[in-house]
């Protein structure tokens, strides 16, 4: 049996304790503010990997299917209908890549930290046109339901918007190049 001096080798030495040092207020929104943009960018990288590794929203008729879907069942406000019908349409594969390869980009910037306040006011402007090619309720609905229509993007587009006016990449990101 070891002596007592000899269990010095088997211990680690004491570390000194100091109690944790509460997080400013500053710290804790940065922090839950990084909770946020990097799951948001994990939305944006699920929303991008079925487009990006399956053809069949990119090449295959799937981008078109929704914009047909949108035009048909009157989910598009009247103002979008032509720009859908008349531009998205007829440059339908570049702009179903476009839209791809941008939630990748997306979803990247985001989980990663770097060119958030970019890829923010992309991510804001995509917002806003799936929100009015989309999310319309009706003519004949009341106030409320066109917000209730546009929580699928909405509530992303008030996130983008956060991103940018906040720092949203001052903790839990790449350093800058």
């Amino acid at each position: 049996m070891p002596s007592v001096s000899n269990l010095s080798l088997f211990c680690p030495p004491r570390l000194d304790y100091h109690p944790p040092v509460p997080l400013s207020p500053d710290a804790r929104n940065s922090r839950a503010l990084a909770i946020l943009r990097i799951g948001v960018g994990l939305f944006f990288l699920i929303f991008a990997q079925y487009k990006i590794l399956s053809t069949e929203f990119t090449l295959h008729g799937g981008f078109q299917f929704w914009i047909n879907k949108f035009l048909t069942e009157g989910g598009a406000y009247s103002f979008m209908a032509p720009i859908l019908r008349n531009f998205v349409l007829p440059h339908a594969t570049p702009i179903a890549f476009l839209v791809a390869y941008g939630e990748l980009a997306i979803g990247l910037a985001l989980l990663l930290g770097v060119f958030v306040r970019p890829a923010s006011a992309a991510g804001l402007i995509f917002m806003l046109t799936l929100l009015f090619s989309s999310d319309y309720p009706g003519s004949s609905a009341p106030l409320w339901q066109y917000f209730g229509a546009s929580l699928s993007h909405s509530v992303f587009a008030l996130c983008f918007l956060t991103f940018l006016l906040a720092r949203s990449d001052s903790v839990w990101s790449l350093p800058p190049p």
